[in-house]
């Protein structure tokens, strides 16, 4: 199968890319730049290797030219919310790329006559009223109205952020991110796992996904019980952590990282069902990192060779 991926350069279009190389299937990268991965891809002869294709979602015709002969279309070229934060793109770019571009992406799909669409949405639409979040909202309006009105099948995900640890245009160390994930969040490695079984679940025939479009919210593993979460910290600051993680309690005080802190944790029970979507990488999963590679991490590959 050929899968079209919009920002397949980008972080998760790139550990996509390699998921589907190994189930025997051809990403389509369709993106304004060249990732340095395709040029170093060793290959058997006659095994699939990913095609690149030049481009911006903004831009019709050529958009319509290389999804041509893809069959499954997934969805993730977008200005994130970091760029908001940051002031980094304008409301226009937002429009331009998030929504126009989001219309043109599923006009061009229903044109060549592609029936499965995985769009990369967020949890951000909770924050309807922001640029981001409204871009998203409307994304996700845009998605519904094609299922509906053109009989495609639609998954639509909603990730938390998901940047990695080795992005250094967003986190300048791995300390900086594992901060971040500590709140609460998901690892690119199990959004990239929720893509994947998606794209399973599209091809597997399962009739019941075809009744409505999905909306599936993706979010990391857990230790805590929803018990644990109610009664956070009942026996003092930071019990609650030290009953899962004692043995690294230590560790994260030293890395700065704070026990203290409640994680928030969103409801997957859906996404778990449907996909069978299992997170991986946890609070505990970040703790052996830390005492395995200490507060530099374990991604300096990665950031030696940015993509």
């Amino acid at each position: 199968m050929k899968i079209f991926l919009t920002g397949g350069a980008g972080d998760l279009g790139q550990m996509v890319c390699a998921s589907l190389l190994g189930m025997g299937h051809t990403p389509v990268i369709f993106d304004v730049r060249k990732p340095a991965s395709v040029d170093k891809e060793k290959t058997s002869p006659g095994a699939p290797r990913t095609e690149f294709v030049e481009g911006s979602i903004t831009e019709r015709a050529p958009l319509a030219k290389a999804i041509a002969g893809t069959d499954i279309v997934v969805h993730i070229a977008a200005w994130h919310g970091i760029h908001e934060a940051r002031q980094e793109k304008s409301i226009y770019d937002f429009w331009d790329l998030n929504v126009g571009g989001t219309f043109n992406v599923f006009q061009a799909a229903f044109e060549a006559g592609i029936k499965n669409v995985i769009f990369i949405s967020s949890t951000s639409i909770d924050e309807r009223y922001g640029v981001y979040g409204h871009t998203k909202v409307l994304g996700e309006e845009i998605a519904t109205t094609y299922a509906f009105r053109n009989n495609m099948n639609v998954i639509t995900l909603r990730p938390r952020a998901f940047i990695p640890p080795w992005n250094r245009t967003v986190y300048s160390n791995f300390m900086e991110w594992a901060q971040w994930f500590s709140k609460g969040a998901v690892h690119i490695s199990d959004v990239a796992q929720a893509v994947i079984k998606s794209i399973e679940l599209l091809l597997s025939d399962e009739q019941s996904l075809y009744q409505a479009p999905l909306f599936l919210t993706v979010d990391g593993a857990y230790q805590y019980t929803e018990e644990d979460l109610e009664n956070w910290d009942a026996d003092g600051a930071g019990s609650t952590f030290k009953r899962h993680y004692k043995q690294f309690y230590d560790l994260a005080v030293n890395m700065g990282l704070d026990p203290h802190l409640k994680p928030t944790r969103l409801d997957i029970s859906e996404t778990q069902r449907i996909l069978n979507y299992k997170p991986l990488y946890s609070m505990k999963t970040l703790l052996l990192e830390l005492k395995m590679y200490g507060a530099a991490g374990p991604y300096a590959d990665r950031i030696q060779n940015p993509e």
